[in-house]
């Protein structure tokens, strides 16, 4: 029952990450092609998706706090009922 499948190794390579010297050719091409503009891009879509992550703590701390309040209120309120009778 032997499997007639190439090994992990003969799949993808036995160098690792980086050896082949055409990756880190292309990965200079692209890196040296897209400019500036790009890194503005990304930059601006990063700094909005930490305003919204931002937002999002704020309230859920506003939440969490609000619902802790509730609770400690409710367990006085509960420990005080069974102190008065």
């Amino acid at each position: 029952m032997g499997s007639k499948a190439p090994s992990w190794a003969d799949q993808w390579g036995t160098g690792g990450f980086g050896v082949d010297e055409e990756d880190d050719k292309l990965v200079t091409k692209n890196a040296s092609s897209s400019g500036g503009n790009k890194i503005t891009e990304v930059k601006a879509a990063a700094s909005a998706g930490f305003d919204k992550a931002k937002s999002a703590a704020a309230v859920g701390a506003q939440k969490v706090k609000a619902g802790t309040s509730a609770g400690i209120k409710w367990a006085k309120k509960q420990y005080q009922k069974k102190g008065s009778s």
